[in-house]
């Protein structure tokens, strides 16, 4: 049997799970289930455990290797369970060597469990070039950048992928023009900080430099889209392709985090409430018709009523529609899991009004669409997805291709044409 994996978490385990799959397989890896874990909250580590110990009764003879964030910030714990045969770092899960050692060891019978390296003396990131995903989706994800330099009270994740670090402009380029060239229409850019692109690269290029790279140099890209970015970080030539090329879509998704300053600053955030505000406004005047999305966490430790409805209001002061909602889970090790903790209760509450809030945001955005024609990237034979990312309820479209279909009503949750 092949390699299989199971991911959890972010876009860039999607696009990361491919590489494993390419590499694991390569190594002459068979019957193994690769979990490709997240560490963001406590929930996504306890989804992993609870994966792990149903794929093994499931499939009793299958070698079960863990890696991803978690594997890399909690490996003793993975290691002592009786269902996992390895663990593999975040880093080291990227090298075809690594997987080769996984082999021999199983083949040798070794009983050492654990292959994870030092993630923070991880200085480089070697391109990896993916002719096609092996899923054949419409949308599929290049790596431009891993590891953060920032350090948010709340976050564990640059303990799981180290330091920032990106893959030289001219391979993304190369990335993209191969992804393209096989026949996939849109093509999402990733990475843990992707708004610090450039940092560690000789010269010093930003994102916006990286899009227009891209836009330039690659004309067969119908689709261009940005995953999860710090506005305070987002660069002029940035903002000067999404005022400028129709093919960057018009659709952002923000780390916001909160809406009161006291919490944004026990946060350690860059940027403060009038920034977002003023942030959307800016690309709003510049692109009148993009939608927002954004991330943000309910009950951060010392958040109040009084500042939590700071971060509800933020979602009609910015215009935003698409709502990620973080209920607070504490990380063991960061210094916000060392702060006054808001009541699970209360959390609770506050995640399901935060959400509610982002329901009608959308189901108001899906409304204002009717009447308008819309270029909509067909992903199933069942739905799409139009510039804006928002859903379209579909029938009769051809699985890859970009469509123009006119919306005549919307169910409250997709887009509806017909």
């Amino acid at each position: 049997m092949a390699v299989d994996i199971v991911t959890f978490g972010c876009r860039l385990n999607a696009f990361e799970a491919e590489v494993i799959r390419r590499e694991a397989e390569g190594a002459g890896l068979s019957d193994t289930i690769i979990i490709n874990s997240c560490a963001v909250t406590n929930e996504a580590v306890a989804q992993a455990r609870q994966s792990i110990r149903k794929l093994k009764r499931e499939r009793p003879g299958a070698r079960i290797v863990v890696t991803g964030c978690a594997a890399q910030t909690q490996t003793a714990m993975f290691a002592d369970m009786a269902e996992v045969d390895r663990v593999v770092g975040n880093d080291d899960k990227m090298r075809g060597e690594a997987w080769r050692e996984a082999r021999n060891a199983f083949d040798l019978g070794a009983s050492e469990k654990i292959a994870v390296s030092d993630i923070m003396a991880v200085k480089e990131m070697a391109p990896h070039l993916i002719d096609g995903f092996a899923s054949g989706l419409p949308r599929v994800f290049v790596q431009v950048q891993n590891g953060c330099d920032h350090r948010c009270t709340f976050c564990i994740i640059p303990y799981g992928r180290g330091n920032s670090r990106s893959v030289p402009m001219g391979a993304v380029v190369d990335q993209v023009r191969a992804l393209a060239q096989r026949g996939h229409a849109e093509i999402v850019l990733t990475g843990v900080d992707l708004t610090s692109y450039g940092t560690d690269l000789p010269g010093a290029p930003k994102l916006g430099m990286l899009t227009r790279q891209i836009l330039r140099h690659v004309p067969d890209l119908r689709r261009l889209r940005i995953s999860s970015i710090d506005s305070i970080e987002a660069d002029d030539d940035l903002l000067d392709a999404i005022a400028d090329d129709a093919r960057l879509m018009p659709h952002l998704h923000l780390s916001l985090q909160s809406g009161d300053d006291m919490i944004l600053k026990r946060m350690k955030r860059r940027h403060s409430r009038r920034d977002a505000i003023a942030f959307c406004d800016q690309v709003r005047r510049l692109r009148p018709d993009v939608v927002f999305g954004a991330d943000i966490i309910a009950g951060f430790p010392t958040e109040t009523d009084e500042m939590f409805s700071r971060s509800l209001d933020l979602v009609e002061e910015c215009g935003l529609t698409f709502l990620h909602v973080f209920p607070y889970s504490p990380r063991p090790g960061t210094p916000a899991a060392r702060m006054p903790q808001v009541a699970g209760a209360a959390i609770k509450e506050r995640a399901r009004r935060l959400r509610t809030a982002g329901e009608a945001a959308l189901r108001q955005r899906l409304q204002a669409e009717i009447g308008a024609t819309r270029e909509v990237l067909v992903e199933s034979e069942a739905q799409g997805r139009t510039e804006h990312y928002l859903p379209v309820a579909i029938a009769g479209e051809r699985v890859g291709s970009v469509v123009s279909l006119r919306i005549a009503g919307s169910d409250g949750e997709r887009l509806i044409t017909r």
